[in-house]
C-alpha cells in the first residue's frame, strides 16, 4: 500500500505544509520554508485526492481560522483560542472518511498534531504582531541639528561620528578631521554637515 494513501500521513503532511507556509510568510527569503511547504502540500494532495473528504469537516477547519485570528488580536480572550483549537481538532478528526463512513484520522494523532500546530501558529502570530507594533529604535528625522565629530576630512564626501554611530557625510565647504560638525539635512543615509565653531 502506498504510504501517501494513509489518511494519518496525508493529514500530518497537510498540517506540516500549512505550518511551513505560515512560517514562510513571516520569514521570507530563504526559499527553504517555501519549498518545504510546497513539497508537503503536494504530497498531502496526492494522498487526499484518493480519499473521501467530509465537506463539513473542511468547513469547520476553515471557519476555525476566524476565532484564531480574533484570539491573536485580543489575546487575553482565551475563549476564541479554545474555540479555534476545538474546530481544528474536530475538523482534523473527521476530515477524511473511512470506507465504513467513520473518521479515518487517528483521534489521538489529530489532537496531538492540532495542539502542536495551534501552539506553533500562536507563537508565530503573536511574535509577528508584536514586531509589527514595534516602533523603530531610532528615528532618522531626529538627526537634523545633532552635533558630532568629523572622523575624516569632509569636502564632497567623508565620515562623521554622531549619536554613537559612524555616518557617511558631505559638505560644500572643506571640514578638517576632528572638527565639530552639525547635521543640516539627510539624503537617505548620507548626512549633509557644516562645521560648528567651538
Amino acid at each position: 500500500m502506498n504510504p501517501l494513501m494513509d489518511p494519518n500521513i496525508a493529514y500530518v503532511l497537510l498540517v506540516l505544509g500549512i505550518v511551513l507556509g505560515v512560517l514562510a510568510l513571516f520569514a521570507p527569503g530563504t526559499g527553504l520554508l517555501e519549498i518545504g511547504a510546497l513539497f508537503a502540500l503536494v504530497l498531502a494532495g496526492i494522498g487526499a485526492a484518493n480519499m473521501d473528504i467530509n465537506p463539513w469537516a473542511l468547513a469547520v477547519l476553515i471557519l476555525g481560522i476566524v476565532p484564531f485570528v480574533i484570539a491573536l488580536r485580543k489575546w487575553r480572550n482565551w475563549l476564541f483560542l479554545i474555540l479555534a483549537i476545538l474546530a481544528l481538532i474536530v475538523g482534523s478528526v473527521f476530515l477524511f472518511r473511512s470506507p465504513q463512513g467513520g473518521p479515518a484520522v487517528n483521534i489521538g494523532l489529530a489532537i496531538f498534531v492540532s495542539l502542536v500546530a495551534a501552539g506553533v501558529l500562536w507563537v508565530i502570530g503573536r511574535k509577528g504582531l508584536e514586531a509589527i507594533a514595534l516602533r523603530p529604535d531610532f528615528d532618522l528625522s531626529r538627526l537634523d541639528g545633532m552635533v558630532g565629530e568629523a572622523t575624516t576630512s569632509i569636502y564632497r564626501e567623508g565620515s562623521v561620528y554622531i549619536n554613537g554611530e559612524e555616518w557617511s557625510a558631505w559638505s560644500d565647504a572643506p571640514i578638517p578631521a576632528g572638527s565639530r560638525v552639525k547635521v543640516i539635512s539627510r539624503q537617505g543615509l548620507v548626512l549633509e554637515v557644516e562645521a560648528v565653531e567651538d
